[in-house]
Order: C-alpha cells, then structure tokens, then sequence
C-alpha cells in the first residue's frame, strides 16, 4: 500500500468511524470496498485514497484548505470533484425515490453525469461506489431498496457500458436484477446449465482451440470473449420474445480480424471445426444493418455441445461498431428489435470515443490530472452543468455568466444580484461558467438590473433567456412610469374640474376602459386627450336642435344609392364625411351621425368618439352602408391609421417603410416619438379595403424591433 493512500485511510479513520451510508453500511467499510474494486480494475492509488478523502470533504468547512498542504494539489482536487458528483449523486438518488424518471429524464441525467465532472476519473469512483450499495444490499438481504436498484439499473450500469467497464457493468445489472425480480434471477440462474466459472472457463478453452486453428492458417486475430449474464439473458428473451432455449449467446466470442478475406475465412475454418447451428448464420458484411453495422454472426456447438455466437470483423468494423453510429451501447439501447431504451447521437458517440480511454488514462497518467482535466473540456458540449451551495443542479447553456445562474435559479435572484462566488472565489459577473463549479450569489434586498448586463460588448450575459427577463424588467418600469405620468395628468384634470371626489375607476369605466392602470396608461402614452376627459366630466350638453321632419325622413327610409363611397337613407347626394377619429374603411361596419351643418358623419360602429355620441343623442343615429360600386373602383382609397411600438433603433422608419413600399401601400402621414428608447409611431396610409390590411401588419410587426403593430 502506498503512503498516499495509507495516509488517507490514517486521516479519515477518525473522521468517519461513526458515519454511515444510505444503506446502512459504515462509510470506512463502504471505502473499503470501493477501494478494492476500484484497485481491480487497475486504478492508481491517488484514485484510490480520493474515495476516502472525499467523505472527508463533509465534515470539514474548507476542505482545499485542509486537505493540500497534507495530500497536495492533485489528490486534492480529485477528492473534491468526487465528493461534487456524490452529491450529484445523492440528487438523482433522491428524486428517483420520490418519483418514477421518465426515460428521457434519466437519458439527461446520464449525459449530465458525463458533462459534470472536470476530472473524468471520477466517474469511475461513483461507479464502484454503486455497485459496493448494491453488494451490501444483496449480502445483507435489507428490504426497500427497490428504488436504489432501479435508478443503478436505469442510469449507472448503462453508463458503465458506454465507458466500456464490462466487469461493473454486468455485476450492476445482475445485482438490480436480482433486488428487482428475485423470482426471475433465480429462475434463469436454476435453467443455466453451468455456474459463471464454469461458462468462463468453456470460453477460455474456446478461444485457446481458436488462436491454434487460425494460426495454423497464418490468419493474426485478436479474439475476445465472455459468457453473458443474467440480465442480459432475460433483456432478450423479453426484446425478441424468446424461450430459454432459444437463445443462443449465453457463451460468446468475437474474433477481430485484419483484411476483410480473412472474415471469409476464419467463418470457413469455423465451421469445417465446430458444428454450426441451423438457422443461426448472418452476413451483416455484405448487408450492412441499417446504421451501418458490419459483422460475420454464427453460432456453433463447442467440444461439450454448448451453443456458442461467434462473432467475425475486421479491426476497421470493429471501431465503427464501438466508436461510430453503431457502437454497442448505441445499438442495443435504442430500441432495436424491441430492446428498450434510449437513441445515441452522433456527438454523444464522440464523446465515448474519447471517454473508453479512461481507465488506460488512468492507469498512465494518475499525476497529471489537469491534463486530464484539458482532454475532459473537449468532450463539453453545449450545455454545462452547475451546483447551488445546496448541490442543486442547475443547467444553463454554454456560456452563462453567474447572472445567467441567478436568473435560472428564480428570476426575482436574477434582478437583484450584485455579486458572485465561484467555488468560494469571487468573481466577477461577467466570468464564463464551468461544469461542475458551485455557484453562490449575493444579491440586494431590493432593486433591479443593470442596463449595462444589456450591452453585448460588455459580455454580462450569455442566455438570450436572461436577456429577455431584463428587458421585461425595464418595459414594467417603463409602464409603471407611464402610468403615474397619467395617473398625475388626470389628478391635475380632476382638479381643474373640481371632480377630485370622482373615483378614479368609476372614471375609467366611463371612459371605456375595464381598470384606471389602463386609463393612466393610455393617458401616459398621449393616446387619450386631456380635453375627452374634461368633456366627460362636464354636464351633457343637449344638442343642437334638429328638424323632426328631417330625422324621420331619414329614420323611415331604406338605403338609396348615392354617388359617393357611402349609402344613407334619405335623399341622394347627401353630403357624408368619413371620420378621422376612427377612419372607416370597407368592408367595416359603420354607422351615421347626422352633425349640424356638416351632414353625415361616418363612424366605425366600434369607434369610442361614436359611442359617446351615440349615448347623448340617440335619435341622430341612423343606418348607413358602403356603396359597393365606388369600392370596386381602384382609384376609390382611403386612409387609415397604423400604429407601431418599437424599439428604438437607426434604420427602424427605413425598414419600416420599405414594407410599405413593397406591399404598394401608399404613405401619406408619419408622427414618430421616441421615450426612453421606445418609439412610438403612427402611419396612416391609403388603401383600397381593409381586407389586405392583416398581411401588412404582419409583416411589419415581423421588422426587427416591433413588438406590436395594429390599425388605430
């Protein structure tokens, strides 16, 4: 034993001697037994001590502090990085006890497992220390621990199989399956013909009788091999719907080859030596699976007349079959002639070309672990993975800023944060995020963002998410001011009309509108003139006189046609006016006012000025209708209002009205003003009917700025 990992062991005795796991197990004896899996698998003793030192980590407050001046720096931060993904750990654990992870849910968390750790090592210690669990569960036979096995089973055993480490792999996924289905483990375990030993020593004496008959051949082969466990015996008999007895891989073998002649004829030699099973021969070589699969596959009896798949490739199909589209872990996790699971993508298979490196990094490079920290950083992708000081996980996107955090964590943490520490550091708000780091934020009391997080070049923000709940922030402030602009302005009105005992929604209700804000505001805006509101407040005033004869002759009359856009009741040639509060346009609904002294005027039935009118004197209302043959003529246009909300920004009126340009709308008016960086504008322009009308607005609202564009 090495003096790193007996210190360790020394350091943490005393620590953890009362300390216990989950289940039940005392955490130095847990160690132990990760330790002694961990040293099966070749790991160095630096990894080793780690899984001491990282129970350590809870006790202590500053565990960098107290750890490097006794391990040093390596050790140390491996330690850390291993006591992070056990919170991690503990995390899924837990939510996976409160509820049933949906496959996508647990396919995330696998490839967060891989994105966390800046140290890929340490995904190697969380594997042996779940399948430790698993071992003291299953010895000590304790109950309710279903949800445990379920989660290692879903989650952990498949990711032993990415990163290639077969022994943790199969032992996960018999271990569960035995926790899970006691009756079906014991069942398969009765119907197999021979104890594991014994399969793998028939594999062994296979392999032996192979490497003599090819090299009697002069054919050089690497030949590879393992009988199959239980779990996987039962996933197939339950994807393919087979009997024990048809399955045909409980013993495998696979020889890799050099030239695509020597497959031929190694399956040649094969079956001249062994007898080969009926039915149980594919050609994968000469018809490709569909992701691109290349393979010899037959199945023979060995000495003993055990069935036996042999599986024939070259050294190329081999690496496309472990590393490319059809990689093992990919195919058989997606579903393929019903095995369960999940789909692979071509960036995740990638990434596990880089990561079944790890044990032979590990074994070469235990003392360079910021290398190892450089080669982890290329297997990121565009999502990271961050700690609360809680080991909360919080995912943001690649590039986030601790604003980004805050703003994750609750968007009220986001408005008032005015500082943050990175792994107990503090940093500056702008400072790019990293897998794996805990984030702590200081926030104010009370306030809100910076208008500086907004400028690009200052980098303040990496989340276009972050972006959009800033502006929101602003645009309420920007309302709420408008609002007490106009809240002033009616105050300061109701006073001039000695009306300040009028309640400000009675007011609104009034006026039509359902609340005072949206009175305020649209008096804020310079929407709604101060004058309305005083004639509102002020004694109805009766009307102008009108002739009885006059209004009964045209209360009684039908429609008559008339020589322009307009037919009233009554006599032809009435003198009519469109009214430019509301400017009606066809095909929409209008009515009538009979004004003194100017005719007919016409008014949008929905137009608030009309109402108002329509509400003192009702009897000069009468009924009038678009004259369909002077709307059918192209020269017959008429105008009506737009109004837009935009950003305010060089180049938006040009933009704008290029639009209309386009559409062939014709511009006869523009009021622009811009307040605090809005730019409200008013366009009226000239048009046939308002039936076009909905494409324009359309486009002009899909402008770069414009946040709403409507007909006034």
């Amino acid at each position: 034993m090495s003096d790193i990992l007996s210190k360790a062991i020394d350091f943490s005795s005393v620590l953890l001697a009362e300390k216990k796991e989950f289940s039940g197990e005392p955490v130095l004896s847990h160690c132990d037994g990760v330790c002694h899996i961990l040293w099966g698998l070749g790991a160095s003793q630096e990894l080793q001590a780690a899984i001491y030192l990282s129970h350590v980590c809870d006790v202590l407050n500053k565990p960098k502090e107290t750890l490097a001046p006794v391990f040093g720096n390596v050790v140390t931060d491996l330690s850390i990085s291993t006591h992070k993904i056990f919170l991690l750990q503990k995390t899924a654990r837990d939510s996976s006890a409160k509820q049933n992870s949906s496959v996508s849910q647990i396919e995330h968390v696998r490839r967060m497992l891989l994105a966390f750790s800046k140290d890929l090592r340490v995904i190697m210690v969380l594997l042996a220390s779940q399948l430790q669990h698993l071992k003291f569960i299953t010895a000590t036979k304790l109950p309710l621990h279903e949800e445990f096995a379920s989660l290692v089973l879903n989650i952990f055993a498949p990711l032993a199989n990415r990163l290639g480490i077969w022994q943790i792999k199969w032992e996960m996924e018999d271990l569960s399956f035995r926790i899970l289905e006691p009756l079906t483990y014991k069942e398969i375990a009765l119907r197999l013909e021979a104890k594991r030993h014994v399969r793998e020593l028939e594999i062994e004496t296979l392999k032996a009788s192979l490497v003599e008959l090819l090299s009697t051949e002069s054919i050089s082969a690497e030949i590879q091999g393992r009988p199959k466990n239980i779990f996987s015996i039962v996933k197939k008999m339950r994807g393919k719907s087979l009997g024990f007895e048809h399955v045909f891989d409980l013993r495998a073998v696979r020889i890799i080859v050099d030239k695509l002649s020597d497959c031929y004829r190694c399956l040649s030699l094969v079956h001249q030596n062994y007898v080969p099973v009926d039915g149980q021969y594919d050609d994968y070589i000469s018809k490709p699976k569909a992701n691109g699969y290349q393979s010899l596959h037959t199945v023979v009896n060995n000495s003993d007349g055990h069935a036996v798949e042999i599986q024939i490739r070259t050294r190329a199909m081999h690496e496309h079959a472990e590393f490319g589209v059809a990689a093992h872990w990919a195919y058989k996790e997606a579903g393929i002639k019903g095995y369960g699971g999940f789909s692979a993508s071509s960036d995740q298979t990638q990434r596990m070309a880089v990561l079944r490196q790890l044990l032979a990094w590990e074994r070469e490079l235990s003392s360079e672990a910021q290398s190892q920290s450089n080669i982890a950083k290329k297997t990121h992708e565009e999502r990271i993975y961050v700690l609360t000081p809680e080991a909360s996980i919080i995912e943001l996107s690649d590039g986030a800023t601790p604003i980004d955090f805050a703003y994750a964590v609750h968007t009220e943490l986001g408005h008032r944060c005015r500082g943050a520490k990175v792994d107990g550091v503090l940093v500056p708000l702008s400072t790019p995020l990293m897998n794996g780091q805990t984030v702590e934020i200081t926030a104010a009391k009370e306030g809100g963002p910076s208008r500086d997080w907004l400028n690009p070049d200052l980098k303040f923000i990496g989340s276009q998410r972050s972006k959009s709940k800033i502006r929101a922030w602003f645009n309420f402030q920007k309302a709420q001011e408008t609002i007490a602009r106009g809240r002033e302005l009616v105050e300061k009105t109701l006073q001039r009309e000695g009306k300040t005992a009028l309640k400000f929604e009675d007011l609104a209700k009034q006026l039509g509108f359902e609340t005072a804000d949206q009175l305020f505001e649209v008096v804020g805006k310079d929407e709604l003139s101060l004058r309305q509101i005083e004639i509102s407040l002020r004694p109805a005033v009766e009307p102008e006189p009108v002739d009885d004869k006059f209004l009964r002759k045209f209360q009684s009359a039908k429609i008559q046609s008339s020589q322009g856009n307009v037919l009233v009741v009554g006599v032809d040639s009435l003198l009519t006016q469109l009214a430019k509060c509301c400017r009606p346009a066809p095909p929409d609904l209008v009515k009538g006012y009979v004004t003194k002294g100017k005719g007919v005027s016409v008014h949008r039935a929905a137009c608030a000025n009309f109402l108002q009118l329509q509400n003192k004197d009702q009897g000069r209302v009468i009924e009038v209708a678009w004259n369909s043959a002077s709307t059918k003529t192209a020269d017959t246009k008429y105008a009506v209002d737009i109004q837009i909300l935009a950003d305010d920004r060089q180049g938006l009126l040009r933009d704008i009205s290029e639009v209309f340009a386009k559409e062939k709308i014709n511009v006869i008016g523009v009021k622009t003003q811009s307040v605090h960086e809005m730019a409200r504008m008013t366009f009226t322009v000239e048009i046939l009917d308002t039936l076009g009308l909905g494409k324009v607005l359309t486009l002009v609202g899909a402008v770069d700025g414009v946040r709403h564009a409507h007909r006034q």
